[in-house]
């Protein structure tokens, strides 16, 4: 049973229904999830090429980390990419616009993946990356295997909104008054586990709820859970070291 609902998974061809009363063609639904997923995959070799970049030419680090302007350019960095959202939210069905705000978000957010782990051994990188990647593939299989066998987790929303909240306020504190490296541990842990939440809730949305106008608003959202999953991890093992 579910080496078949891996295989329906891999190629997309079935006609069965992706979960019990399904309404929709399951061919349009399909066509619609390998959509999001190419752009995702598009969105993720992009932020490796970016973060590829900013980490092995160390002029663009050392730039950003001892230069006035370079810390200014950091912080512009980091906000663009929240500026960018609003338009994207606004303009996600209306093509290029759409796809031009897309690239732009994922290449001011990869620049800040970039910086972080251009300070960061190379072993925790990598640890970060290959367990980010296990997690992702794993939850994403269960959440499709779930959703065939009826299984719905549109309840996490709330759940996992007012834990993201918390967590906000948590970095917010940490920030303002320093808690040590323990908090930090418990800062990364907790991110890890809530954004994990957000990937089984954002890939049964792509399976129940998106529209087939909302591909960009879907691989957005599937991106930004990567992204943080992944620096959570990063966070956690960097206090780990």
């Amino acid at each position: 049973m579910w080496q078949q609902g891996k295989n329906d998974l891999e190629s997309g061809n079935s006609d069965r229904p992706l979960y019990p009363m399904m309404h929709e063609s399951p061919q349009m639904r399909w066509a619609f999830i390998r959509k999001v997923y190419s752009i995702l995959s598009f969105q993720l070799l992009l932020t490796v090429a970016v973060a590829s970049v900013v980490v092995f030419v160390r002029p663009i680090s050392v730039f950003f980390a001892t230069t006035t302007p370079g810390f200014a350019l950091y912080i512009v960095l980091l906000i663009t990419p929240l500026i960018v959202l609003c338009p994207l939210s606004c303009y996600h069905q209306k093509h290029p616009l759409n796809f031009f705000l897309l690239a732009l978000f994922t290449i001011t957010l990869a620049f800040g993946v970039g910086l972080s782990c251009a300070f960061t051994k190379g072993r925790i990188v990598l640890e970060a990356a290959i367990l980010t990647t296990v997690v992702v593939v794993s939850l994403t299989l269960y959440t499709f295997w779930a959703a065939r066998r009826g299984k719905d987790f549109s309840f996490l929303g709330p759940f996992l909104f007012g834990s993201l909240l918390v967590l906000m306020v948590f970095a917010l504190i940490q920030i303002i008054f320093p808690l040590g490296k323990l908090s930090v541990m418990i800062y990364g842990g907790l991110a890890a586990i809530i954004f994990c939440g957000y990937i089984v809730y954002d890939t049964d949305n792509l399976i129940k709820r998106h529209s087939y106008d909302e591909y960009i608003w879907a691989s957005v959202s599937l991106y930004l859970d990567i992204i943080n999953l992944f620096m959570a991890l990063l966070t956690l093992f960097r206090a780990a070291d």
